[in-house]
């Protein structure tokens, strides 16, 4: 049986976030995971998870300007002293809520002549990260994202993250598998999950095209959970998909996914 979280960035978005905790525990979640967490105190958020019995498992490090359109802020080598403060950031957060992992997002490049200097700014501040959230026993985790959806971003493959995982070798660093992403970029991902889950730390799903909930896109999902079922991962399934209709309504493959 899969263990699935909700992301509550884009799940049960009817009501405020400091909402969602309730919401996903009504619907039969008991983890959630949150893109962005910073808009809450730690306090409020602790609140809601003991209130509601509930387990935060992931979130991210902030990414400056990237949902806005920007380069982001992990691969910037003009923001290294950003990101520091952002690190330290999500250190205090991660103290109090004491998630499994904590997100990377790598960014974008926008000015391709210089990819080669943002790809390993990305590798100093990914490792940089490591070393500060290992200390907490918290795996840090990087995904690739499709750059159909967002250009520029600068992994975009399964390949690439291997890639990164082999160049930097640190025990707590594992890839962040989104199923949407990588089947825009053409990726079979039961086959990628089959053959790497042991250096998978944390999968993600929607349907594609589209990103909304399974049965609104073109992916089987039965043979999706099962592969994933199968394999050695043994980690959280993120539901992190734009819902067609309410929430509610895009909840019926939950139950079926509990059944693989």
């Amino acid at each position: 049986m899969l263990d699935f979280t909700a992301n509550l960035s884009l799940l049960f978005t009817e009501v405020p976030l400091i909402d969602r905790f309730k919401a996903a525990k009504q619907a039969g979640f008991n983890t959630v995971e949150i893109q962005f967490p910073y808009a809450l105190s730690t306090a409020a958020i602790k609140n809601q998870l003991d209130a509601h019995d509930l387990k935060l498992v992931l979130f991210n490090v902030g990414a400056d300007d990237l949902l806005q359109g920007g380069e982001g802020l992990a691969c910037v080598p003009e923001k290294r002293v950003q990101f520091r403060r952002a690190i330290d950031q999500t250190i205090e957060y991660a103290q109090e809520l004491q998630p499994e992992a904590i997100n990377v997002l790598p960014g974008r490049c926008l000015d391709n002549s210089r990819l080669e200097q943002y790809l390993a700014t990305f590798k100093e501040n990914l490792a940089l990260a490591v070393e500060a959230f290992s200390p907490l026993d918290i795996n840090t985790v990087f995904e690739a994202v499709n750059s159909h959806d967002m250009p520029g971003f600068i992994i975009d493959s399964g390949m690439q993250m291997l890639e990164i995982l082999k160049q930097l070798n640190r025990p707590k660093l594992f890839m962040q598998y989104d199923i949407y992403h990588m089947q825009m970029m053409g990726e079979k991902p039961e086959a990628f999950i089959a053959e790497h889950a042991r250096k998978i730390g944390h999968i993600q799903f929607a349907d594609c095209p589209g990103r909304g909930q399974p049965g609104t896109g073109q992916i089987d999902f039965d043979r999706v959970f099962l592969a994933i079922a199968t394999s050695a991962y043994s980690g959280w399934v993120g539901a992190e998909y734009k819902p067609v209709g309410t929430t509610a309504e895009s909840l019926a493959w939950l139950m079926q996914g509990k059944r693989e």
